[in-house]
């Protein structure tokens, strides 16, 4: 199994490592020092569940470069899908599989508009990481999961395979019998990413202030009825099972749009945030609070795009 993981951050770097720790031919992308580091040191994973390293790693910065892989895991940025399906349609055999673990609901829609769909799965992954240094992930909180499905719902062998394959690199994964729900679920949860940023706060500090809780219940519920009215199958108490989950995080946690957004680069806003206020136009749904953190992200995210 020839496996290329396309983004070696936070996400692609922990369960990519752990693929490679456990004998799969993988193939990192990544960039600058942290390639060079990753390319001349290997790869450390630093995390609250025991450190571990990979050496002698294969990495470029290059996907056209990376032959034929039987499986490509892609870790970026949900902004730079458009900008790397091209080269990853140069890369694909018959049947190569696409799992794409980018945040919000549009990555393998975008995949799909450059790639035939028989190659796209949907998929996603909950952990709290980020890269520390050139070569070094940190995995900071949560229990890491993939979780993915077929587009269509259907049970394939190539999705049980997939399966056994985490399993053996001991990664916790699970098979979606409805991938477009289980992406509303996490993409309800990560929205409270952009409140994050607005308001200064960290998971912990959001949470135990009554005012900016009582916002993060708000947001949470606009994300909920813009679903209803999509018709996205997902349980009646789900505000409630997203508050239990993000209680649940590190007091200090934040997110990567969060830091992004602070430390004055390029974020997912408008995949997160964004994505909620387009979709309640386009569906009748009101959205202040969402409309609010996207507003507010909006001036420094433009200047940030140098646009």
């Amino acid at each position: 199994m020839k496996i290329a993981i396309i983004g070696t951050g936070g996400i692609g770097g922990y369960f990519g490592a752990k693929l490679a720790r456990a004998g799969y031919d993988v193939t990192f992308i990544a960039r600058g020092k942290h390639l060079k580091s990753i390319q001349n040191s290997g790869l450390l994973v630093k995390s609250f569940l025991g450190d571990f390293k990979v050496d002698n790693i294969k990495a470029t910065d290059k996907i056209t470069q990376i032959d034929k892989p039987d499986l490509i895991v892609i870790g970026v940025k949900a902004w730079q899908i458009k900008e790397i399906r091209d080269d990853i349609k140069l890369i694909l055999k018959s049947d190569t599989v696409i799992l794409p673990l980018q945040n919000g609901v549009l990555a393998s829609e975008e995949l799909s508009e450059s790639i035939d769909k028989k190659h796209i799965l949907g998929g996603l992954c909950k952990i709290i990481s980020k890269i520390d240094s050139p070569g070094v992930i940190h995995h900071i909180g949560v229990i890491p999961t993939i979780v993915f499905g077929e587009l269509d719902k259907s049970k394939t062998a190539r999705i049980d395979e997939i399966h056994k394959i985490f399993e053996n690199a001991g990664i916790e994964s699970k098979i979606s019998d409805d991938i477009e729900a289980d992406l509303w679920r996490k993409f309800t949860a990560i929205c409270v990413s952009g409140l994050l940023a607005v308001s200064n706060t960290t998971y912990g500090e959001l949470r135990e202030i009554k005012e900016t809780r009582q916002l993060m219940i708000e947001l949470l519920n606009e994300i909920f009825l813009l679903s209803q009215k999509i018709g996205v199958n997902i349980e009646t108490d789900l505000v409630d099972k997203t508050l239990s989950f993000i209680d649940s995080f590190p007091y200090d946690s934040t997110s990567s749009l969060t830091r992004d957004v602070w430390d004055k680069k390029p974020s997912e806003i408008e995949y997160q945030n964004g994505t909620v206020v387009r979709l309640g136009e386009k569906y009748g749904i009101d959205t202040p609070v969402n409309k609010f953190v996207y507003n507010c992200i909006l001036p420094s995210e433009l200047k940030n795009r140098g646009l």
